[in-house]
């Protein structure tokens, strides 16, 4: 049964929990948490790409129903949005956060005290919103939450640009991956990222994810409990590479994947200087989008399962 390891932390152990977290956290000192690999020491203050020191910093928190339906349930999904990202898409909706940096510094025991606001409020699940950066902080203060009665489930919810040693330590930490898979041509991801060689890193994290997770599994009453749930943003164009992306599920990953293939675009931040994404995506390439996916296989669509 499935409720023999879930939360998976807790099957895992505090000391190992431990152990894992001071292996993340050395990596702070030279920072190689993403492929950004800036090298920096961020416990001294030096900066990288993600602007972030050894201190997590928190935009906002608390209960979201703005997910995917088997996140939300009827309580909500407890969400973290973490400020900056490694990423950093020239596009981005929530830019105020991860641009610009808007959020408060908190401490490992600050942040263990939201982890126990989110389940006061009976959230389904722990839902941190781009965590790569400073996940070897929220193990810190998982291990704290841990102490004091912390039991849902941890959700990892990343934009798919991931170091593949990263997630490996995270094995039997996290329950329920949630990365977005933005691109698979690599010279368009560089051109609206500044990120290099996504696809293949994005390819090797989420292959890593389903090793350790699998298919997403759902309770009786349909709440993700374990597993992987893959987020594809379609872009005017089809610039996301989305027929590849699609294949690589299906061939690579499980036609059983949970699939979010989101339609939600439109110009924020620097995209309207962009000429081919200064519009939203138009009814016939979202048809095509859902008519690849079903012709590969994909059924487990979110909205339509």
């Amino acid at each position: 049964m499935i409720e023999q390891d879930y939360p998976a932390y807790r099957s895992l152990g505090k000391d190992e929990l431990s152990r894992r977290g001071q292996m993340l956290h050395q990596r702070l000192t030279s920072c190689s948490l993403c492929p950004r690999d800036c090298r920096v020491n961020r416990l001294e203050g030096e900066l990288g790409f993600c602007r972030t020191g050894g201190s997590a910093i928190v935009s906002s928190f608390g209960p979201h129903f703005g997910e995917e339906s088997p996140l939300v349930g009827r309580h909500g999904s407890g969400t973290v949005f973490f400020t900056n990202c490694n990423l950093g898409c020239i596009f981005c909706q929530n830019y105020d956060i991860s641009h610009l940096g808007r959020g408060t510094p908190m401490d490992a025991a600050e942040l263990a005290s939201i982890f126990m606001k989110i389940q006061s409020y009976g959230c389904h699940n722990l839902n941190l919103v781009t965590p790569t950066h400073v996940i070897p902080q929220v193990i810190n203060a998982l291990e704290i939450a841990l102490d004091k009665g912390f039991s849902l489930p941890v959700l990892y919810n990343c934009g798919g640009y991931e170091s593949v040693e990263s997630i490996r330590v995270l094995d039997g930490i996290i329950d329920i991956y949630m990365p977005d898979f933005k691109f698979m041509d690599d010279d368009i991801a560089f051109n609206l990222t500044g990120a290099r060689n996504y696809s293949t890193h994005a390819r090797e994290s989420v292959k890593e994810m389903h090793k350790q997770v699998g298919d997403l599994k759902l309770s009786r009453e349909g709440i993700a409990m374990k597993g992987l749930l893959v987020r594809h943003l379609l872009l005017p164009e089809f610039l996301s590479g989305t027929e590849k992306v699609l294949e690589f599920i299906s061939d690579e990953i499980s036609p059983n994947t949970y699939l979010n293939l989101m339609d939600q675009y439109y110009p924020c931040y620097l995209a309207r200087n962009y000429e081919n994404l200064s519009r939203r995506i138009t009814p016939e390439e979202w048809r095509r989008a859902v008519g690849l996916a079903r012709s590969l296989g994909l059924a487990r669509l979110d909205g339509e399962v």
